[in-house]
């Protein structure tokens, strides 16, 4: 197999190590420059990048050495060629022996032809990078472990409110890392403008308008950490040109951006075994990184640590630091509840008089339930809304958190435990 020495281990790779040695399939899916690549092929015997031409004039003149050679085979961007998903399905279904397969994609197109290939591709998400991926901090409070009730609550660490805004700003895209701020914004810029002219193309919708999508995806940037509505959300992006884009468009736009893993909504909390009602299923909404918002917006670590906010505004609570650093959390948060076999949602009453950011829920129905704060000390009103939903879960909910800007883990008298963000850890 192939294996890089420089390689960055990723919290995906103990998830595909299990995998992989029992199912004969899974289908790595996740935006581009996310690392997919480079984390299948540390287990490909055979690789067939289908983003390239030769390669892909190969497959096309016969097909049937896409399945062919030594396992595990690695199909790269296999929704450049459509018909790959089914040949794989189909050599799952003559010989199911684990390890064979590896697919990764940057987009989920939306094909009749494509079979589901349910029972036979299993598909994981890999999301950008985690602050402990990053390597920022050594995590020391374990999210595996909370949802167990094993884990103690400690730990310090030299990371304050400037180096998360720093991480905000540069983001988890593995290949878009550099020391240069202005490479760090040209990257980044690029990555959108790659969107806006190929993403949505992939994805099996036609941009007929660029700018307007642009100020669409800006004013979606500005909504991050809101479940306000599309049409808020079109409205803040056409405030005053009389161009409204048609709400079909705007539900295209989102299906689009989700198709190509570049929206990551979180859905409302739908509780398995409590008696809890009167819950919104509204989405919040998120970016699959927090750079991303940054860079549409057009602002700087500097200006979102004096309270600045872009030039496109939605109705939120709190400042915009605040919303990209709950968008931090959850890309963390969505990581390690993955390796634990565990979903997560936000939970918000109807009334929204009770919320709670995260519920992170395992297979069991065992729960913890994590608010964050843009703070390095939690008032003692921060955590109400953790102490109700413990009221109403019970034991099912055994823990709570807050995830903070501090510089020390540890729990309070009341049982809620004070995380600072980066050291949370799978």
């Amino acid at each position: 197999m192939s294996a890089s020495t420089d390689y960055r281990r990723r919290v995906l790779d103990d998830e595909l190590d299990e995998l992989l040695a029992g199912l004969p399939a899974i289908s790595i899916d996740g935006p581009k420059g996310v690392g997919k690549t480079a984390t299948a092929t540390q287990r490909a015997a055979t690789i067939h990048r289908l983003d390239e031409t030769a390669t892909l004039a190969v497959v096309l003149a016969e097909t049937s050495s896409l399945v062919q050679g030594p396992e595990p085979i690695l199909i790269d961007e296999w929704q450049r060629w459509q018909p790959s998903w089914d040949l794989v399905r189909r050599a799952v279904d003559d010989r199911p022996t684990p390890g064979r397969f590896l697919l990764t994609g940057s987009a989920s197109p939306q094909t009749p032809q494509t079979h589901s290939g349910a029972g036979r591709i299993v598909t994981v998400r890999m999301r950008p990078m985690t602050l402990a991926e990053r390597g920022v901090d050594v995590p020391t409070v374990s999210l595996a472990r909370l949802l167990d009730g094993t884990d103690t609550i400690q730990g310090d660490t030299r990371i304050g409110l400037r180096e998360y805004t720093d991480e905000i700003v540069h983001g988890g895209f593995p290949g878009i890392q550099s020391a240069s701020l202005r490479v760090q914004r040209s990257q980044l810029a690029g990555y959108i403008g790659r969107i806006v002219d190929r993403g949505f193309d992939e994805a099996g919708q036609q941009v007929r308008n660029p700018n307007g999508l642009r100020r669409w995806m800006t004013a979606f940037a500005a909504a991050t950490g809101t479940t306000t509505t599309l049409e808020k959300i079109r409205d803040a992006a056409t405030a005053g040109d009389g161009n409204t884009p048609a709400r079909s468009t705007v539900q295209a736009y989102r299906e689009a951006l989700e198709r190509i893993w570049i929206a990551d909504p979180l859905p409302g909390y739908v509780p398995t075994m409590s008696r809890l009602n009167r819950l919104t299923t509204s989405p919040k909404w998120y970016l699959a990184d927090p750079a991303l918002a940054v860079s549409l917006l057009g602002v700087t670590a500097d200006k979102l640590l004096a309270g600045g906010e872009g030039d496109i505004t939605v109705p939120r609570d709190g400042t915009l630091l605040g919303a990209l650093f709950e968008s931090l959390a959850a890309l963390s948060v969505r990581v390690y509840a993955q390796g634990a076999e565990a979903e997560v949602a936000h939970l918000r009453t109807k009334t929204g008089d009770r919320e709670v950011d995260f519920v992170v829920e395992r297979h069991d129905g065992r729960t913890i339930a994590i608010e964050v704060k843009l703070a390095e000390t939690p008032t003692p009103h921060d955590p109400r809304h953790l102490l109700w939903l413990k009221d109403r879960l019970g034991d099912n909910l055994v823990d709570m958190v807050v995830l903070t800007t501090g510089k020390r883990a540890y729990r309070r008298q009341d049982g809620v435990a004070i995380v600072p963000l980066a050291l949370l850890g799978p």
